[in-house]
């Protein structure tokens, strides 16, 4: 019974151990939207407005909170790893038979000497081999422009593809002079990266194991 119980409680943790469900709109990734200065536009009939002005020297490049910079995706990554260890040990005792009296103690007549030897050999290989390969643009907005200049930039992107659907996420810091001319950016140039790639749906479903699958590879499993 008790065993019993204490699977029946296994099964329940490992049921309750799959990931949360993503789901989009997320508010730490929604764009902010700058505060609108409270200037009245004035009426004097021209065309011309400092609220809207731009210098004839100035670029599109984002530079303020809520300006929209294009992160072109283009991350390859590639590890290999290998271990090998083998241990091999021999030991090997012999003690002849002691004399006793001038005789050699004997059993069977045979003489009673004692021969000890072991023998232990462990050979173990691991490898271990991953490459991946992402490719696109996500559009993010500027959330914070810290002192020196730097600009906090997030944003997410979300493609339904029939029954399910695939997202991107981004957050880092930015140097606004690595921005190009036509305000992109590689995401090699984004600092503190985090760059999320997955989806939601009956495909992606299908591509992780069932609960007691994953109980009988988790921890909880004692064997």
């Amino acid at each position: 019974m008790r065993i019993l119980t204490i699977t029946a409680i296994a099964l329940t943790l490992a049921a309750c151990a799959s990931p949360k469900q993503v789901e989009p709109d997320d508010p730490f990734y929604a764009p902010v939207i700058p505060e609108m200065p409270n200037e009245s536009k004035a009426s004097n009939g021209s065309l011309f407005q400092d609220m809207q002005a731009r210098d004839i020297y100035s670029d599109s490049k984002a530079r303020q909170v809520g300006d929209i910079i294009v992160v072109s995706l283009n991350e390859n990554t590639s590890a290999n790893k290998g271990a090998k260890s083998e241990i091999s040990k021999d030991t090997e005792v012999g003690m002849q038979a002691p004399n006793v009296l001038g005789k050699i103690p004997s059993w069977g007549g045979v003489p009673m000497a004692v021969d000890l030897g072991s023998n232990s050999d462990f050979s173990g290989e691991s490898k271990v081999r991953q490459s991946n390969t992402l490719d696109g643009t996500i559009s993010v907005t500027v959330t914070q422009i810290l002192p020196n200049g730097n600009l906090v930039v997030r944003g997410e992107k979300w493609i339904t593809i029939n029954t399910g659907d695939e997202y991107v996420r981004l957050t880092g810091i930015i140097r606004a002079d690595d921005i190009a001319a036509d305000n992109t950016i590689d995401s090699n140039r984004v600092a503190n990266a985090r760059i999320q790639y997955s989806g939601t749906g009956s495909a992606h479903d299908n591509q992780e194991a069932g609960w007691l699958a994953r109980f009988f590879t988790s921890a909880l499993w004692p064997l």
